[in-house]
């Protein structure tokens, strides 16, 4: 879920919540101040899913990070080759994440194997999620395609680009 879909839901459920608070509040026991107190309550409730919310995307977030910086140290020697990598338009696998086809044509005169980094971003420019793609013994002048599939579901309209490659 995007951060400001968490937040729209947020929103809406504390909305619903001071509006319905009022409605409950009909009975001979419940006084407005009781029923504003149930509506701050649940405001809090709320902004406290929010928090948990966005720390837990934040966590997966950079947990795929450093995933993609550890297969990155792991790739002794490389050198740089975003140049040989193009990455197609990101959509929606059956499974609700986002794939994007990556394709990588060995520039050089030998065999080499390629490490690359792909970020799925929102409209503004937004980091979603990042993931790394390994593909092995490209034969010179070859190409090779792969997949680079989200680590989660990711909504709404998502852009997939090269954010590093390298080769060796």
């Amino acid at each position: 879920m995007k951060r400001h879909d968490v937040r729209g839901l947020a929103l809406a459920v504390a909305a619903t919540a001071a509006l319905a608070a009022p409605l409950t509040g009909c009975s001979d026991d419940t006084t407005p101040s009781d029923a504003a107190s149930k509506a701050a309550s649940a405001a809090s409730e709320a902004g406290d899913a929010l928090s948990s919310a966005t720390a837990q995307l934040g966590d997966t977030l950079a947990s795929a990070t450093a995933e993609a910086g550890q297969k990155f140290d792991e790739f002794k020697n490389g050198v740089n080759a975003k140049g040989d990598v193009k990455v197609g338009e990101a959509s929606t696998g059956s499974d609700g994440r986002s794939t994007a086809k990556v394709t990588v044509t060995n520039s050089a005169s030998s065999s080499k194997s390629y490490v690359v980094q792909v970020d799925f971003r929102d409209p503004s420019g937004n980091l979603l999620d990042t993931v790394v793609v390994t593909l092995n013994d490209i034969a010179a002048g070859a190409s090779e395609d792969a997949t680079a599939r989200s680590h989660r579901t990711l909504s709404g309209d998502v852009t997939a680009e090269v954010a590093r490659a390298v080769r060796n």
